[in-house]
């Protein structure tokens, strides 16, 4: 499921969802919204199909290093003002990253993501340190990200707190494996 085009809502009634949907209903285009699964479905032409809820999460950046464990290491890096924190196994190859985007004084996380053949091994972690000390080396005082309900635990032991629901649905792409 691409994400070709995302648009994500604060504020919505039920006719402004229903213009959206029709008018961006190209394959691959997300609509999220700061609310319950209900209130998005029920504004929705037949063709959407609804995704998981998440859980839009804010904390206050901290400063600290990230201390991955033996054997790997972490990367920073920039590219178009977007800080993308690495942890790369032994052999050099991407164990676990995610992405920070400067937005006024706060940052928002997105796509942090660990290697299956790595998990359960603090990496997401390593990651969100990383991420949350370039953020306060950045000036950056609030962090916004939504959570999948398998990270929600996580970012919730690191400080986070969830605000609210965000319902999603999205305009399938074609299968290439089934033309």
């Amino acid at each position: 499921m691409g994400h070709r085009v995302r648009y994500v809502l604060t504020a919505h009634t039920n006719a402004s969802l229903a213009d959206l949907a029709r008018r961006h209903a190209a394959p691959g285009t997300w609509i999220k919204l700061a609310a319950g699964p209900a209130d998005l479905r029920t504004a929705l032409p037949a063709a959407w199909t609804m995704a998981d809820t998440g859980h839009l999460m804010t904390t206050r950046f901290t400063a600290g290093p990230a201390a991955p464990p033996a054997p790997y290491t972490v990367r920073t890096a920039v590219c178009e003002h977007v800080v993308v924190a690495s942890v790369l196994d032994a052999a050099g190859e991407v164990a676990a990253s995610g992405r920070l985007a400067p937005v006024g004084h706060a940052g928002i996380i997105d796509q942090v993501e660990t290697a299956p053949a790595h998990r359960r091994r603090g990496l997401g972690r390593t990651v969100m340190h990383a991420l949350s000390h370039r953020a306060a080396e950045l000036g950056l005082h609030h962090g916004i990200l939504v959570a999948t309900d398998q990270g929600r635990d996580l970012y919730r032991s690191l400080g986070w707190t969830v605000r609210t629901p965000i319902a999603a649905a999205y305009i399938p792409e074609a299968d290439p494996a089934h033309p």
